[in-house]
């Protein structure tokens, strides 16, 4: 055998395209010795099935591609089985420098050890300044910066106030200048109970882009070309990013997505999303279970989101996971002047 005959002929080949975003195992000729094939097998995430052949993302290293008519054998594997572990050590600095690197602005400039960011307004994290550490000059001046970067881009001024973390006294000057303030909790829990939770995985794809399809479900995209954009980049970036789907019925945007980035030890979970229709299913903790899945594949031990400290609901759902809150941080506003 040189090329093997189609699929349909190979009754050791059990999936199909439709399992694209599922977790699979397969076994592709690779090469030959004389007139002797030889095998090479992939574990891994099927992120694409077209013309072209098959790729398939394994838990470490380069994707893997071949040609459909080297498919000699392949199935759908259960989710890898995420090993118990204590949460990784970080502090709450830490945490934001990782979850900056997981929701990375478009646009980025240094003040001092602070981080000033721009991304068409698309998100307060990506559009505020991080405010860790000495800006290097006196805090009123510092602000007054601020303020003018942000006055240039036609945005307001935000601050991420991290305590312990920014300035002393930065609070006072903020106080002073009469910024307004909305908290939001930093969440963690161990990754490998979070990949074992629920049931309905197998309705789950993975991707390593938001399609169209996830984007109709994604509540912050609008009609504004500048904000798309924007939004697309920052969604895109970070270190390891998967993107989770839960079909719908054929031609009907999807039932649920999320979206997960993977940094050394510790996984990142966002843009949890389910229809309204569709809610109280179990597709919520669904999909963070195979983004989690996926995530442990990758290393990561920890879990973590963020979440605004008004929103119930969703506090709620991830009180259930196991999530508690490592730490609050507020985005101060700072008044127009």
């Amino acid at each position: 055998m040189r090329a093997g005959g189609p699929v349909q002929e190979r009754p050791e080949v059990r999936i199909d395209r439709s399992d694209v975003g599922r977790r699979v195992s397969v076994r592709r000729v690779c090469g030959f010795v004389g007139d002797r094939p030889v095998f090479r097998d992939a574990i891994g995430v099927l992120t694409s099935w077209d013309d072209h052949g098959l790729t398939i993302a394994p838990r470490a290293g380069e994707p893997v591609t071949f040609a459909e008519r080297l498919l000699v054998a392949g199935k759908v594997v259960p989710l890898f089985p995420a090993r118990r572990a204590p949460l990784p050590d970080a502090t709450p600095v830490e945490l934001q420098r990782t979850a900056a690197r997981g929701w990375p602005a478009v646009e980025q400039e240094a003040l001092g050890d602070w981080t000033l960011r721009a991304s068409a307004g698309f998100t307060r994290r990506a559009n505020s300044v991080q405010a860790l550490g000495d800006p290097g000059r006196p805090l009123p001046e510092a602000l007054t910066a601020v303020r003018a970067w942000y006055a240039a881009r036609g945005l307001p001024a935000w601050i991420e106030v991290v305590t312990p973390g920014s300035p002393d006294g930065l609070r006072a000057e903020l106080d002073r200048l009469g910024a307004a303030y909305a908290p939001t909790l930093v969440r963690t829990a161990p990754l490998a109970a979070l990949a074992r939770t629920g049931s309905g995985h197998d309705k789950v794809r993975l991707s390593r882009t938001a399609d169209a399809s996830w984007l109709s479900l994604y509540r912050r995209v609008t009609d504004d070309p500048a904000l798309e954009e924007a939004a697309r980049r920052v969604l895109h970036g970070g270190p390891s990013v998967w993107f989770a789907t839960v079909p719908g019925a054929p031609g009907q945007p999807p039932l649920a997505i999320g979206r997960c980035v993977i940094d050394g030890p510790w996984a990142c979970f966002g843009a949890i999303e389910v229809q309204p229709y569709a809610r109280r299913a179990g597709m919520a903790t669904a999909v963070m279970a195979v983004l989690a899945a996926r995530a442990a594949e990758e290393g990561a031990t920890g879990a973590y989101l963020q979440v605004e400290a008004d929103n119930a609901g969703a506090i709620a759902l991830y009180d259930g996971l196991g999530f508690t809150t490592s730490h609050t941080y507020h985005y101060a506003r700072l008044p127009q002047g």
